[in-house]
C-alpha cells in the first residue's frame, strides 16, 4: 500500500514508495512461500536496475507477441476469441520455459469486444483476418487538417465526439453527447439529460456497457495466467501501464503518417501545439493506469522519432520536445516511462542525454541502436536494455545466441543498470533459439 501521505511526496519519493509497494509480498496472495520468495528477488533486482545499481545478476524481460501461439499450436484468432484456450495455451508456454522470470506479455485481446465497438483501426485474426494471420494496422487520416484548431483547444472533448465515433462506429452516437458545462448549475440539468436521453446517445452508452461487461470478462480470464504466473510461480509484472510520445499519438493514428509529414512543412506551429495540447493526457493516461494495475512502469512505444524518419533538427523540433515533457510528467509522479526505442536511436542519443533526465526513474528497450554507444550516453542515468535481433531468434542457431548474448553482456552489464531483452516484440522464434537466449542470458548476467 502506498503511504496516506503520498500526494504530498517528492518524485523521488512517490518512485520509492510505488517501488517499495510492488516488491513487497505482504498482503498478496502467493501460492506457496517459495514463490513469494521468488517474486521478491526477482523484483528487488528488476528495481535495483531501474534505479541503475548493481543487481546480483543482470534481469532477463521480453514481449512475447504471437510467439506463445505459435509454440503452443494455438491459432492466433483463439488468441482473441477463446479465452479459456488461450489461456491454458500461456500456461502450457511458461511451463515449458521455467527459465522465464518476469510475466512476458502477449497478444491475447478481447475479441468480442473489439466486434462490438466495430473497431476500424485494426485487422484481427478471427473476424477480418484468417485464424492464423497477426493483427493489422489500418493506417489513416481520422482528423481533418482543419481539425487542429478544435483538437488543440479541447482534446478530451475531440477526441470523445469526433475521433472515437471515427474508430469505433459502434460508439457514433457520443458525437451528440453534451456539453459538460450543462450539469453546473441546477437549472441547466435537465436540458443536459434531455440531450443525454438521444436515442442514439442511448445507443452508444448502451454500447459501452456491453463493451465494459464483455471486457470483464476477458480481464477475469487473462487473471487467470497472471495469477498462476506471478502468485503461483513468482514472476512479476513489468508492465503496469501505456502510453506515446505525443508526435506519435497525432501522427500515428489521428493525422497518419503522410499527413503529419506533410504538416511538418504546411503547418508546423499547428503540429507543435498539437503535441504540446496532447502531452498532459498521455502523461494521465500512463501514471492512471500503472496506478490502478500497482506495477510502477508505462510502456511507451517510439515510432517516429527514429533514424531516417525525420531529420535531426526535426527531431530536435517537433518529436523529442514533447516526449520528454511526457518523460518529467510520469516520473513526478513517481511511475517509471519504459521506452521501447523501435528502430534506430543512433543519432538521437547524445541529444537525449543532453537533457538530464533524472537519474535512474527511465528505462529504455533498444532495437537496432549501437548498445556501446547506448551504454556510454545512457548508462550513467537510465535502465537500458535490448538489441537482440528477433532475427537471430527465428533464423540463428542455439550457439549463435549464445554468442551473441555473450558479447551483449560483455557490452553492457558492467556498473549495473542493465537488462536483457529483445530488440523488438517476439512473435516468432525457434523453441530451441529461445531456450537458449534464456540460458544464456543466466549463464552470463551474474556479477
Amino acid at each position: 500500500m502506498l503511504p496516506e501521505n503520498f500526494a504530498s511526496l517528492t518524485p523521488e519519493q512517490k518512485l520509492e514508495a510505488r517501488l517499495a509497494d510492488w516488491v513487497s509480498t505482504e498482503g498478496k496472495p502467493f501460492a506457496t512461500p517459495e514463490a513469494a520468495d521468488r517474486y521478491r528477488a526477482r523484483a528487488q533486482r528488476y528495481a535495483d536496475v531501474i534505479r541503475c545499481r548493481v543487481p546480483d545478476r543482470v534481469p532477463t524481460t521480453a514481449f512475447t507477441g504471437d510467439l506463445q501461439q505459435h509454440l503452443t499450436g494455438t491459432s492466433l484468432s483463439e488468441y482473441f476469441y477463446d479465452y479459456p484456450k488461450a489461456a491454458a495455451a500461456t500456461i502450457e508456454f511458461f511451463t515449458r520455459f521455467p527459465q522465464l522470470e518476469y510475466y512476458p506479455a502477449s497478444n491475447f485481446e478481447p475479441g468480442p469486444v473489439y466486434d462490438i465497438l466495430k473497431y476500424q483501426l485494426y485487422r484481427w485474426p478471427g473476424n477480418q483476418l484468417k485464424a492464423h494471420q497477426g493483427f493489422q494496422f489500418v493506417e489513416g487520416e481520422y482528423m481533418g487538417a482543419d481539425e487542429y484548431d478544435a483538437l488543440i483547444a479541447n482534446p478530451d472533448g475531440w477526441l470523445l465526439r469526433h475521433y472515437l465515433p471515427r474508430v469505433m462506429p459502434g460508439l457514433s452516437g457520443l458525437s451528440g453527447i453534451p456539453v459538460l458545462l450543462g450539469t453546473s448549475e441546477l437549472p441547466f440539468v435537465p436540458f443536459f439529460f434531455a440531450g443525454m436521453a438521444a436515442p442514439a446517445v442511448t445507443e452508444a452508452l448502451q454500447t459501452l456497457l456491453e463493451a465494459s461487461r464483455l471486457t470483464m470478462e476477458y480481464m477475469g480470464q487473462i487473471g487467470q495466467t497472471i495469477g498462476y504466473a506471478v502468485f503461483g510461480q513468482g514472476m512479476p509484472m513489468t508492465l503496469g501501464g501505456f502510453s506515446k510520445a505525443p508526435f506519435d499519438f497525432l501522427g500515428d493514428t489521428l493525422r497518419g503518417t503522410r499527413s503529419v509529414m506533410m504538416d511538418l512543412f504546411r503547418r508546423p506551429k499547428k503540429v507543435l501545439a498539437a503535441c504540446e495540447a496532447l502531452t498532459p493526457l498521455a502523461v494521465k493516461m500512463a501514471v492512471d493506469a500503472a496506478a490502478s494495475a500497482g506495477v510502477p512502469f508505462a510502456f511507451i512505444p517510439l515510432h517516429k522519432g527514429a533514424d531516417g524518419f525525420m531529420s535531426d533538427a526535426d527531431f530536435a523540433k517537433f518529436y523529442w520536445p514533447s516526449l520528454e515533457a511526457t518523460i518529467r510528467g510520469i516520473v513526478a509522479e513517481g511511475v517509471v516511462p519504459a521506452m521501447f526505442v523501435e528502430g534506430g536511436y543512433n543519432s538521437r542519443l547524445a541529444r537525449i542525454a543532453e537533457a538530464s533526465l533524472p537519474r535512474g526513474t527511465t528505462a529504455w528497450t533498444f532495437d537496432q541502436t549501437n548498445m556501446a554507444e547506448a551504454k556510454k550516453f545512457f548508462g550513467p542515468w537510465a535502465a537500458i536494455g535490448g538489441n537482440v535481433p528477433a532475427s537471430l531468434f527465428q533464423t540463428g542457431t542455439p550457439a549463435s545466441m549464445r554468442d551473441y548474448v555473450q558479447q551483449l553482456m560483455a557490452t553492457c552489464k558492467s556498473g549495473g543498470g542493465y537488462f536483457m531483452a529483445p530488440g523488438a516484440v517476439l512473435d516468432h522464434s525457434q523453441e530451441a533459439n529461445f531456450a537458449a537466449w534464456l540460458d544464456a542470458s543466466l549463464e552470463f548476467g551474474a556479477y
